[in-house]
């Protein structure tokens, strides 16, 4: 949304998976901009948007391609601040006169940049360097090997001897780093620098992104009915809220028990949003049916469109039993678009697709409402602070909308899905009760397909194998494991095994994202 009371800041996405993640530190620094597809930053765009400044992308092609993405060479011609990050270095060093050349060693994750040049208090590295060299995260094949007229090196790195690069006259400048991720522990004050230099004041708040949300979504929907799929998660939750304070009594909130819920989380959600909110619920007990489709199927990409698809069955049902409501409000965020497709139409590669996102069937009856798809978690969590929720709705961890299908690798029945339900139910009542809770972003079991032969007081057993999983995060887009003690790790799998019929066996998972994502499947 382009809204002229802000100084507007634009970013031309060229495909990363972490493009979304300037935006976010930008807004850190209440700073408004818009993400938008290289291929629709024409001229005409860029005199309709008046950015005060640029930010060019990394993305994952080479601009030693043929047809490369590339913005229009107008661009550098407006006298606006550009900040090229990875790709956008390279390209506008290809375009500016300079050369990119591939790389023999590639350079991925953490790299530390050494100074090579002035970096003063006038300067978008100021603050940088102080105690030597800066920790940067990389991610980049190509380097660029000559830079174009008027620019001057400020920083290398082993693989990139440009690692940071400036033409202060024309206030262009470019790192081969990611100064948006968090394993750049300074890149935000470059940002914010960068954005300093522009003249930028500050001005853009979660109350402002409460307000334009609102006007968007009137705008959107006018006086037509809209039903919410509420999950009881924040990020349903806080859309709900939202969208009633714009529109109402033309709001229906539809919450589907898929049969594939935490144990007890049909009646606590049902309880607490009907005890707080004053919003028509529907509660749909539709679990037979999707139990039925998801029998015999383990694949996870199958399971993920049949549980989109049969979530859009219950929706347009529900949508003509209320007078015909013409949307579907959803509470998307951008780590489930990214993952499923390119956020801004750009060329970011599918990681795997979400059944509210990528596995929404082609054609479908309803027009989706997502005013949550530019935020991440932590910023849903702001919002719904800003709309006055309640601090434990606020604060629960992330729960997936196809549930614990994603949570049982392999084929899908009632008995590993009952177990699983206890499993899960004694790990968090366990993470509660050492107070743990708060400090995770998010923790749950998985089922394994697989059987452990085990022994229980004199007798074999043939049973199955429970991963645990417990991740720290900020956005979800990147995000470690929890380091449990290991008295904790025992005396849990101890309980599971001792509370948990059909279990014999307790893994902890230590991977973090990337390399997996947080979900197992």
């Amino acid at each position: 949304m382009t809204d002229k009371a802000h100084d507007r800041l634009l970013i031309v996405d060229f495909g990363s998976q972490v493009t979304q993640l300037i935006a976010r530190r930008l807004r850190e620094a209440n700073i408004y901009c818009e993400i938008h597809p290289f291929q629709a930053v024409t001229e005409q765009l860029l005199r309709e948007m008046a950015p005060k400044a640029v930010i060019l992308s990394g993305g994952p092609a080479s601009v030693l391609d043929d047809n490369a993405p590339r913005p229009p060479r107008a661009l550098f011609d407006m006298g606006l601040p550009i900040l090229g990050i990875c790709y956008g270095q390279q390209v506008m060093m290809d375009m500016l006169g300079g050369r990119v050349e591939s790389g023999h060693e590639r350079e991925f994750g953490r790299a530390y940049v050494a100074p090579a040049g002035r970096h003063g208090d006038d300067s978008i590295f100021s603050g940088w360097f102080e105690s030597g060299r800066e920790q940067v995260w990389m991610s980049h094949g190509d380097r660029v090997t000559q830079l174009a007229p008027g620019f001057e090196v400020i920083g290398t790195s082993p693989n990139a001897p440009f690692a940071m690069i400036a033409d202060p006259a024309r206030r262009f400048f470019a790192v081969q780093f990611h100064p948006e991720v968090h394993h750049t522990p300074n890149g935000a004050r470059l940002l914010r620098n960068f954005t300093r230099l522009a003249g930028f004041t500050g001005d853009w708040t979660m109350g402002a992104y409460r307000e334009e949300a609102i006007a968007k979504i009137r705008a959107q929907v006018g006086d037509k009915k809209v039903i919410c799929g509420l999950s009881g998660g924040v990020d349903s939750s806080v859309a709900a809220v939202l969208i009633h304070e714009a529109i109402g009594e033309q709001l229906t909130c539809v919450f589907v028990d898929h049969g594939l819920l935490r144990e007890g989380e049909a009646d606590e959600v049902v309880g607490m949003f009907q005890g707080h909110y004053n919003i028509p619920l529907i509660h749909a007990d539709e679990s037979e049916l999707f139990l039925g489709a998801l029998e015999g199927v383990s694949d996870p990409e199958t399971k993920r469109k049949t549980i989109g698809r049969l979530f859009i069955e219950v929706f347009e049902k529900h949508a003509k039993s209320v007078g015909g409501a013409e949307f579907l409000a959803q509470g998307t965020l951008y780590p489930d678009v990214i993952e499923s497709v390119s956020f801004s139409g750009g060329p970011s590669v599918t990681i795997k697709s979400h059944h509210n996102v990528g596995g929404l069937p082609e054609k479908m009856g309803l027009k989706l409402v997502e005013p949550l798809r530019e935020l991440f978690k932590d910023e849903v969590r702001a919002l719904g602070r800003e709309l006055g929720l309640p601090a434990h709705f606020v604060g629960r961890h992330p729960f997936p909308g196809p549930g614990l299908a994603i949570r049982c690798p392999g084929e899908i029945t009632r008995e590993k899905l009952a177990i699983l339900r206890r499993a899960d139910a004694v790990y968090i009542d366990q993470i509660r009760k050492h107070g743990l809770y708060d400090d995770i972003w998010q923790a749950f079991a998985a089922i394994l397909p697989m059987r452990t032969v085990g022994v229980m007081g004199d007798g074999r057993t043939y049973d199955y194998a429970l991963a645990l999983r417990a991740v720290t995060s900020v956005d979800g887009m990147t995000a470690d494991y929890y380091p449990f003690s290991h008295d904790f790790l025992g005396e849990t799998a101890t309980r599971i095994i001792n509370e948990v019929p059909g279990v014999n066996r307790v893994f902890y998972d230590c991977t973090s994202k990337p390399p997996g994502t947080i979900e197992l499947e």
